[in-house]
Formats: C-alpha cells, structure tokens, sequence
C-alpha cells in the first residue's frame, strides 16, 4: 500500500506528539521526521525527501525560511501544509502565492486534518479562500458585464433584495416562493459569478446598480 512521507514540526511538544500519534495512526501517512526548529525543519525536507511537511506557524523564523525554501529546488517536491490560529494570518497569502499546499487550523477537528491531508497527497491545493476584501475587489475588477447578464430576471430580483439585507426567508415572503426556493436561486447565482458568499454578492449588487438596480 502507498503511503505519505511526512514531516512534522512545531515548537511545541505536545503538537508534535499529538500529530505523529494521529498519523501513525492511518495506514496512509508515515511520521519520517519530527522537528522542533525551522532549520532543523528544511534540514529535514531536503534530506529526507518528504510527500508532505506539516510546518507550525507558530515557530520562530518559520515564515522567512518557508518563503526562502518553498521555491528552492531541494524542497520543491514537498508539499508544504501549514499549521495556523487563523485564516487571517496575512503571511499565509504570501505563503499561496509561493506554492504552499494547504493551511490547518490549530482548533481542526482530527477527521478534518486526516481529509485535508489526503487531498493534498493526491495534488490538491487546500487553501483558505481569500478574504472578503480582497475577493470583492476581484470581484468587482475582474467581473464583466456579460457575467451579470447570465443571470435571469429572478436572479436579478434575488441579487438585489440581499443587498437590502433580507434574509431568504424573508426574501421568499417578498417573492411569494419558499425561502428553499431562493437558498437554490442563490447557489446558482454564486456560482455563476463565481463568488462564495451573500456579502460579496451585495457589494456586486450595490456596485453595478444602475437607476432601477442590477
């Protein structure tokens, strides 16, 4: 059976016996390292030829070796999954755009992580998606006018209640349908748009609304 070569690292201890007890325990992973250190980290990757390195944020000087390492061509192989509180993290971007693989949550459920990892063993980038800021900008700079008119005249209605701030529910009362009804309407339309969530979709909204909106 084919296994992943994975390195772990994390300062603290308790993180790096939690993580080699979970993954021993999968017939698929196989812990080949353990680190405490950045250094000792990338010593690792490029000596051990690693599937996977599962890097904690949390580690000093981690972040300056990662952006230094990930484009090098000793440690390009390995996929570099990184351990963090928070999507927000703003070096996690720049960590994407470098050629990191994924980000894990420090509060992830095990299954979750387990998941996460199998994916990016099979070459799937599992990446947070970028902040609402950034991808309304995206949005607004990159949608052309020919996305909207792909939308029908009930998208169109849908489009503009949510960015008066109803709720599908009370978006369904307004359209005389089933709030149901409006939660698919809205899966099309994101989808469409290619946009993730009601937020951005206002802010479209808002910004093409012409004298009778959207």
């Amino acid at each position: 059976m084919h296994f992943s070569r994975v390195v772990i690292a994390s300062r603290y201890p308790v993180v790096l016996l939690g993580l080699n007890c979970l993954l021993e325990a999968e017939r698929d992973f196989k812990v080949v390292a353990r680190c405490n250190d950045a250094a000792s980290c990338f010593e690792a990757v490029r000596g051990l030829a690693p599937d996977i390195a599962i890097l904690d944020m949390s580690m000093p000087d981690i972040f300056e070796r990662a952006t230094i390492d990930i484009g090098n061509s000793a440690t390009r192989a390995a996929r570099l999954v990184f351990l963090a509180t928070s999507v927000e993290d703003r070096d996690l971007a720049t960590l994407a755009a470098a050629g990191a693989y994924g980000v894990i949550l420090h509060d992830e459920e095990p299954e979750t992580l387990i998941q996460t990892l199998r994916q990016v063993a099979d070459g799937q980038k599992m990446l947070p998606p970028p902040s609402c800021e950034e991808a309304i900008s995206r949005a607004q700079t990159a949608m052309p006018e020919k996305y909207l008119a792909m939308l029908t005249e009930r998208e169109r209605q849908i489009m503009n209640l949510v960015s008066e701030g109803l709720s599908n529910k009370e978006i369904g009362r307004r359209l005389k349908v089933a709030d149901g009804t409006i939660k698919v309407h809205l899966h099309h339309i994101f989808r469409k748009l290619e946009i993730s969530n009601r937020t951005i979709l206002a802010t479209l909204a808002v910004s093409y609304a012409g004298p009778g909106g959207v």
